[in-house]
């Protein structure tokens, strides 16, 4: 009976996908958005009730608590609001453009996409110990720099300016995956506050940058349908700005805690946080020995390598396949992305609820054999509207739900002494994932693209493994 509920609850969604695609991802979006809604009320619920029962005591509930999420999620959402205003019409924007009397081909678009990645896989390391060095509060403040520069480079009709605007915005984005949560941890552990507090704040920062994604997205169109797609990227700015003055104004510098390993000590007291380019190298020695000595953080670090790769490919590669499944019909992307968002939400929200109730390490790899599970059927029935459309929200889920799991593990493995550059390494495999797969497109189609993702997540889980020895190995020891 319920495989026989399933198979009609598929066929009418292909049907209603079929007759009419807006109406049927409205269906999605609805069945999608009620579902995370619900756990967010409940864990609302369930926080206010352990509140009560702790006497009011746990640090989410303690002023300095919540000052300093207050604190951070400002300029989070600030600045992953001007990140997802950029996204959308980032093709458009360069289709536009009129460079030497010609319109700006599509192999030049793609060209100028991978001098992103490639910007941030060659200066990711670098720019990473910087932070580390200078200060995680100046790496924000650069990131809202470097952010503002890309924008305002949309508007430049030679290719130089447009490229170095590509690698601003590369440069851009690696800080704002590291420098910010940095920023944060480190404040974290000065305050003493618990680990819960630190899993729930990542929780609710990144189901707040989904809400942000759909409310950019509508914004962007609006925007660009009114002034043209270089009206995003202008919009932008303001929330650059707004980001880069809470945090100016509201956030203490940090920098790294020195390493415990008495030889690093020794040469960070030597040389100093303000060393030249040998001191950001020897810092990235240094981290590279460190991953190589603990397989913990090296797990971490090709988790996180893995994962987003498959993801930016995810991104490149969804549009296409929707194509593909819905012929004959104009695909609603706006719709879809929608769809998808709200799967982000919907992971979050079963992070905060499950998150504390297992292990991060095992949820961390549940999730990542999940994605890989899903992105694997989207490949294997690429042509099938019933099984990719499912996988891909299956896949956005636990996207949703890795990102706050993430920054957990990153919180509990990866040292704050080399906390940013740790995190800047790992974008180069990433970056390499995408651009090989970006630049082989043609030969590996749609399905192989597909493949290469799935492959990368299976990737992904053998890593998490080995952080899930330990507890695996005790368990073992106490049952016997």
């Amino acid at each position: 009976r319920r495989r026989a509920s399933r198979a009609s609850v598929l066929a009418a969604l292909a049907t209603a996908l079929g007759e009419n695609p807006s109406r049927g991802l409205n269906y999605c979006f609805l069945s999608l958005l009620v579902p995370s809604i619900a756990l967010e009320l409940w864990n609302a619920k369930r926080g206010a009730a352990k509140r009560t029962r702790d006497g009011g005591s746990v640090d989410l509930s303690s002023e300095r608590g919540r000052s300093l999420r207050q604190r951070y999620l400002a300029v989070f959402w600030m600045f992953k609001m001007a990140d997802w205003l950029q996204g959308p019409y980032f093709f458009d924007v360069y289709a536009s453009k009129v460079v030497g009397g010609k319109l700006v081909s599509q192999v030049l678009i793609t060209k100028l996409f991978l001098s992103g990645f490639c910007a941030t896989a060659v200066l990711g390391p670098s720019v990473g110990s910087t932070v580390d060095a200078y200060g995680r509060k100046a790496g924000s403040l650069a990131f809202a720099l470097l952010y503002s520069l890309s924008a305002l480079s949309v508007h430049a009709r030679n290719l130089p300016t447009l490229f170095l605007g590509r690698v601003c915005g590369g440069v851009g984005s690696g800080l704002l995956s590291a420098a910010p949560e940095a920023w944060l941890v480190s404040e974290y552990s000065k305050a003493n506050l618990s680990a819960e507090w630190l899993q729930d704040t990542f929780g609710v920062a990144f189901l707040g940058d989904f809400v942000a994604a759909l409310l950019a997205g509508q914004l962007a169109a609006a925007l660009a349908n009114k002034w043209g797609p270089e009206a995003p990227f202008l919009a932008s700015h303001v929330f650059l700005a707004g980001g880069a003055a809470v945090a100016a104004v509201t956030w203490q510098e940090n920098v790294a805690a020195p390493s415990s390993n008495e030889s690093l000590e020794k040469h960070d007291s030597t040389a100093g946080p303000r060393d030249t380019g040998g001191g950001r190298f020897a810092k990235m020695r240094q981290a590279w020995a460190m991953m190589c000595a603990d397989p913990r953080i090296m797990s971490v670090v090709l988790v996180q390598a893995l994962f987003e790769g498959s993801m930016y490919n995810f991104v490149m590669q969804w549009p296409p396949a929707m194509i593909a499944v819905m012929k004959g019909n104009d695909v609603p992307f706006g719709k879809v992305f929608s769809c998808l968002m709200a799967s982000c939400m919907l992971g979050s929200s079963i992070f905060k609820c499950v998150g504390s109730r297992v292990s991060i390490e095992r949820f961390t790899a549940g999730l990542l054999a999940l994605s890989s599970l899903s992105m694997g059927a989207a490949a294997v029935w690429s042509n099938s509207l019933t099984a990719v459309l499912p996988s891909f929200f299956v896949f956005e889920a636990c996207v949703g739900a890795y990102f706050p799991a993430m920054g957990t593990l990153r919180s509990r493995h990866v040292p704050d002494s080399h906390r940013s550059v740790m995190m800047a390494m790992g974008q180069v495999p990433l970056n390499m994932i995408v651009v090989g797969v970006m630049l082989g497109s043609k030969r590996l189609g749609l399905k192989g693209s597909l493949l290469c993702s799935a492959v990368a997540l299976k990737c992904a889980l053998l890593a998490q493994l080995v952080l899930c020895l330990p507890s695996l190995r005790k368990r073992i020891q106490l049952q016997a």
